[in-house]
C-alpha cells in the first residue's frame, strides 16, 4: 500500500486550538485515502499567526512534511489547495521542492501545471474580493453608514427594543458588505473570513463567526 503524508492549515492560533476548520480537512485526506487505497504515514498541522503567511520559511510543518516526504519517497496530500497558499509563486515554488503534491477534492491524477492554473485562478479571485470589499467599504461611508460597533452598550439599559433597533442599524450597514460576497456563492465561513481578514468588527468588536453572519442575513429578511 503507497504511503502518503497529510497536511493541514489554519490560519490563526484560535482555530487551532479549537480545530476549527481541521476536522473537515482530516476527514477530507481521509476519504481520499481510504478511496486510494493509499496509507497515511504522518499528518502535519500548521497555524499561521502573522503576514507573510506565503512564505515558505514561516512554515515549519511543511518544511518537516517536506522532509519526511523525501525520505519516504512519497507525496503530500492536502484537503483543499488554499490549505497551500492561494500565491502562484508559492506554488511554484513548492513544486521546485520535488516532491509531489496531491489535492484530496481535486484527485489524485492532476498535473502540476494545473495546479499552477488553479492557484492563478485564486490568486485573481482573492484580488477581486479584496477590490470588491474595498468598494462596498467605500460606497457605505459615503452613504453615511457606520462601520463597526454602534454603541450596543450605550443601549443596554434601554430595554429590548432598542437593542433591536441598534442591531438593525448594524446589520443595515454590514450588509453592503455581505450581499456581493453572497452572490458569488460564498459559503457563512467564507463570508465571516473576508470580514476578519478586512478588519471589519462584529457588533460588539470581535471576531465574525457563521452564525453572525446567519443572523444578519436573517434580519434583512
Amino acid at each position: 500500500m503507497s504511503e502518503i503524508i497529510a497536511y493541514l492549515r489554519v490560519s490563526t492560533d484560535r482555530q487551532g486550538r479549537s480545530g476549527l476548520g481541521l476536522d473537515a480537512q482530516r476527514e477530507t485526506i481521509r476519504r481520499f485515502a481510504e478511496g486510494e487505497k493509499l496509507k497515511l504515514a504522518g499528518e502535519h498541522v500548521e497555524v499561521e499567526t502573522g503576514k507573510g503567511v506565503d512564505a515558505l520559511e514561516l512554515r515549519p510543518q511543511l518544511r518537516v512534511a517536506l522532509d519526511k516526504a523525501r525520505k519516504l519517497k512519497c507525496p503530500i496530500v492536502v484537503a483543499k489547495l488554499d490549505r497551500l497558499s492561494r500565491d502562484v509563486a508559492f506554488i511554484a515554488g513548492l513544486m521546485a521542492q520535488r516532491v509531489p503534491f496531491v489535492v484530496a477534492e481535486l484527485g489524485p491524477d492532476i498535473d502540476p501545471f494545473i495546479l499552477h492554473i488553479y492557484a492563478a485562478l485564486a490568486q485573481k479571485e482573492r484580488a477581486m474580493i479584496s477590490a470588491r470589499t474595498k468598494e462596498a467599504l467605500a460606497r457605505a461611508k459615503a452613504k453615511g453608514a457606520r462601520l463597526g460597533n454602534p454603541r450596543l452598550d450605550e443601549v443596554r439599559g434601554k430595554g429590548a427594543e432598542s437593542m433591536r433597533a441598534a442591531a438593525d442599524r448594524f446589520a443595515a450597514n454590514i450588509l453592503p458588505l455581505i450581499h456581493p460576497l453572497r452572490a458569488e456563492g460564498r459559503s457563512l465561513r467564507e463570508i465571516a473570513n473576508v470580514l476578519n481578514a478586512r478588519g471589519v468588527p462584529t457588533a460588539r468588536g470581535g471576531k465574525w463567526a457563521p452564525t453572525q453572519i446567519a443572523d444578519i442575513l436573517k434580519r434583512a429578511g
